[in-house]
């Protein structure tokens, strides 16, 4: 069966998350992507090591069907590889400063004068065009300084979310910025730049709270898990762990006051609506949190559900390797990889496709493992592969 960027070649000088996961979306999809990373290897490859050799649980993720390179572009033969590559490739994907862009010959300009349709999709911190534009950064960053940060955790902390969440949306922006472009090219035959950065996205997941601020100024301070738009929506202690429970809207809140017994709410103006209800929180969140307290979190959950309340368990990593709706789902394709000692559970593309499905089809690259085979593609002998490794190019 086809794949929808079968026949498109990607380069991709990303480190970590957002230039890489944008990369495995594109190769789920169909394209051929080369990883080129450091000689020595990058860093992300050996974040949270699970193998003999230290490559690490991010890369396990990152790096699935990609053919890996190893690569000096700061050197004069370097730079000639990479220009061969170009030549061949439709797409250069990079989240680096475009400072550190243009020295390693990845700027626009450069990459439009060896491929004049080449698409180049440029991820950064800050952007460009400001005065943080050649500074580095983070996922944390982007929480830091968008206000996510500011409105987790409570008056005394503020909480950065384990999960970088705004690396991997700004992986995926990426990944549909860049599939627009292709499109574009198929209609002109031009290529373009698609820029991106963890300030934009981060902005974009914190605009309805800074269009409440610009425009009446609550001036809204944490409150930890609570919600304060809406209720009830916390979490809350079982006898035996954690329980989140969401409701939004009139059916759901007059659903839970049924259950809690307390239909005298439906009349109280604390409660009359969402704005409200999450105004007048932690009256109903302290309610909800003695019912939680005396009962397990299955007979909680049992009760919701039977409400149609949404409701889940606050689950460990385990648990949810254990989880048998991710097992129903097939969610992990279970890849093996030389030195570790079980299969990594990589999860599947977080979308389907009914006619071209996506696929993992292949484990991430161990440290230049397709370096000799590409080289040869662009033309380089044996002996040319030999002195070149001598001289720390490849």
């Amino acid at each position: 069966m086809s794949k929808v960027l079968e026949g498109i070649r990607v380069l991709d000088f990303g480190r970590y998350i957002a230039g890489p996961f944008c990369a495995s979306l594109l190769s789920d999809m169909g394209a051929e992507v080369i990883r080129i990373e450091k000689i020595q290897g990058s860093e992300d490859r050996f974040l949270s090591p699970v193998s003999d050799a230290g490559d690490g649980a991010l890369f396990m993720q990152m790096g699935r069907n990609k053919l890996g390179m190893t690569l000096n572009p700061m050197k004069p033969e370097g730079r000639e590889i990479v220009r061969k590559l170009v030549a061949t490739a439709d797409v250069v994907v990079a989240n680096l400063p475009p400072d550190t862009l243009e020295a390693m010959g990845l700027d626009y300009e450069s990459l439009k004068a060896v491929k004049p349709d080449i698409i180049l999709t440029m991820i950064s911190a800050f952007g460009t065009g400001g005065p943080y534009s050649n500074r580095v950064g983070f996922d944390g960053l982007g929480q830091a300084m968008s206000g996510a940060m500011f409105m987790s955790g409570s008056l005394e902390q503020p909480v950065k979310s384990y999960a970088p969440f705004i690396d991997f949306g700004t992986a995926s922006l990426s990944a549909v910025g860049t599939m627009a472009a292709l499109f574009e090219r198929q209609r002109t035959g031009k290529g373009q730049v698609v820029e991106a950065s963890l300030f934009n996205t981060a902005l974009t997941m914190m605009n309805g709270t800074l269009i409440e601020q610009s425009m009446i100024a609550p001036n809204r301070v944490a409150t930890m898990n609570r919600s304060q738009t809406s209720g009830p929506a916390d979490t809350f202690k079982t006898r035996d762990g954690w329980v989140l429970i969401q409701s939004v809207g009139g059916p759901l809140f007059a659903r839970w006051v049924e259950l809690m017994g307390e239909p005298q709410w439906l009349d109280d103006p604390r409660f009359k609506d969402d704005i409200s209800r999450g105004n007048n929180g932690a009256v109903i969140s302290e309610r909800l949190a003695r019912w939680c307290a005396e009962r397990s979190s299955q007979e909680v959950l049992a009760e919701m559900e039977a409400a149609r309340i949404p409701a889940g368990p606050v689950m460990s990593p385990q648990q949810v390797l254990d989880d048998p709706h991710a097992a129903a789902r097939k969610v992990f394709r279970y890849l093996d990889y030389p030195g570790a000692a079980k299969p990594a559970p990589v999860m599947q593309t977080p979308f389907s496709l009914s006619e071209t499905p996506t696929e993992i089809h292949s484990r991430a690259p161990m440290l230049g493992e397709h370096t000799d085979q590409l080289m040869k593609e662009l033309g380089y002998s044996d002996t040319d592969i030999q002195r070149l490794r001598a001289a720390r190019i490849i």
